[in-house]
C-alpha cells in the first residue's frame, strides 16, 4: 500500500482524537467524573472491538493463546490509553481542544524524534538530522501560535 495511504490514515486519527476530546468532555458532564466518563469510553470502545472481532476476524483469537508469555511493559498501552483519555477528559474543558491537541502534538513530536532517533519500541530508527529537527521545530513553532489566543 502506498505510504500516502498511511498518511491519510494518520490525519484521520488527529480528526478523530480532537472529536473525541470534546465527546468524552461531554460524557464527563452527564456522569460527573472524569475516570468514569474514561471508563465509559474504553467500555464502548472495548465492545465496538469485540464485535469487530467476531464478525470479521475470529480466527485472530487464535493469537490470545499468546499472551501468557508477553512481557511486562506490552500489557502498559492500555494503562497509558486510560491516562490519555482522563487527562485529556479533565483538560480539555479548561484550555479548549486546539490548545489541548496542540501541547499534546508537541509533546509527542519530541518523544517520537527521541523514540525514532534510537530506535525504541519497535520503530524504524530515523537518526537526529537537520530536517527532522527543523521540521519539529515548525510544529512546536505551530503549537505556541496556537497558545498565542
Amino acid at each position: 500500500m502506498n505510504n500516502y495511504v498511511y498518511y491519510i490514515l494518520a490525519i484521520l486519527a488527529g480528526l478523530a482524537i480532537a472529536t473525541q476530546a470534546g465527546v468524552n468532555a461531554q460524557l464527563r458532564i452527564v456522569v460527573g467524573n472524569p475516570v468514569i466518563a474514561a471508563l465509559v469510553s474504553f467500555l464502548v470502545g472495548s465492545f465496538a472491538l469485540l464485535l469487530y472481532i467476531l464478525f470479521f476476524q475470529r480466527e485472530s483469537l487464535n493469537g490470545l493463546s499468546n499472551l501468557s508469555g508477553i512481557a511486562w511493559h506490552k500489557w502498559t498501552g492500555g494503562l497509558i490509553g486510560a491516562l490519555y483519555v482522563s487527562g485529556v477528559i479533565i483538560i480539555a474543558p479548561r484550555i479548549g481542544a486546539a490548545n489541548t491537541t496542540g501541547l499534546i502534538v508537541a509533546g509527542q513530536i519530541l518523544f517520537a524524534l527521541f523514540l525514532d532517533h534510537f530506535g525504541y519500541l519497535g520503530f524504524i530508527q530515523h537518526s537526529f538530522n537537520m530536517m527532522r529537527l527543523a521540521g519539529a521545530f515548525l510544529l512546536i513553532a505551530g503549537v505556541f501560535l496556537i497558545l498565542k489566543n
